[in-house]
């Protein structure tokens, strides 16, 4: 198991987070049932989970943690477009390969590979016809937290 600064509860499952002093790294999907640790107090970790918390009481909070994503020029410029869909919107895999100028199928790549779920938010893509997949998964529980996620983003606080 990889080693996280935090793991957090959140209702749709757990989340691990890699920080360093001065960025959020990634975020993981986890099970349900995975050990939660707690964030060192004062750190980024703990900022990020406080964050986290205010997005899952309110969709539409925005995120001020310091993100640092890492990838080819490629996946940033995705992950950059990804970041301007507003909470409660979409966009087809089609649309945003559009906006970026690409193909659908990489850009579907990029959004399975990003390193920041939630924070960059790629669930906020959907497939032509349907939902689409989500965390390089087509079925089961991933597709459960993406229907999770684009259900709490159309709540009202």
């Amino acid at each position: 198991m990889d080693a996280y600064d935090a793991v957090i509860a959140t209702p749709c499952t757990r989340l691990g987070l890699v920080c360093t002093d001065d960025a959020l790294l990634r975020v993981d999907f986890l099970r349900p049932d995975a050990p939660l640790v707690a964030p060192a107090a004062g750190s980024l970790a703990a900022r990020a989970a406080e964050e986290l918390g205010a997005w899952f009481a309110d969709p539409r909070f925005c995120f001020t943690v310091p993100l640092a994503p890492r990838g080819t020029p490629f996946r940033l410029r995705v992950w950059q477009a990804l970041a301007q869909i507003p909470p409660g919107e979409v966009l087809s895999y089609q649309a945003l390969a559009m906006r970026v100028g690409s193909v659908a199928r990489a850009v579907g790549t990029a959004c399975g590979d990003n390193p920041l779920p939630i924070f960059i938010p790629c669930h906020r893509v959907v497939a032509a016809r349907g939902l689409g997949g989500f965390n390089h998964s087509t079925d089961g529980d991933m597709l459960s937290v993406k229907r999770w996620l684009l259900a709490h983003e159309q709540r009202r606080p």
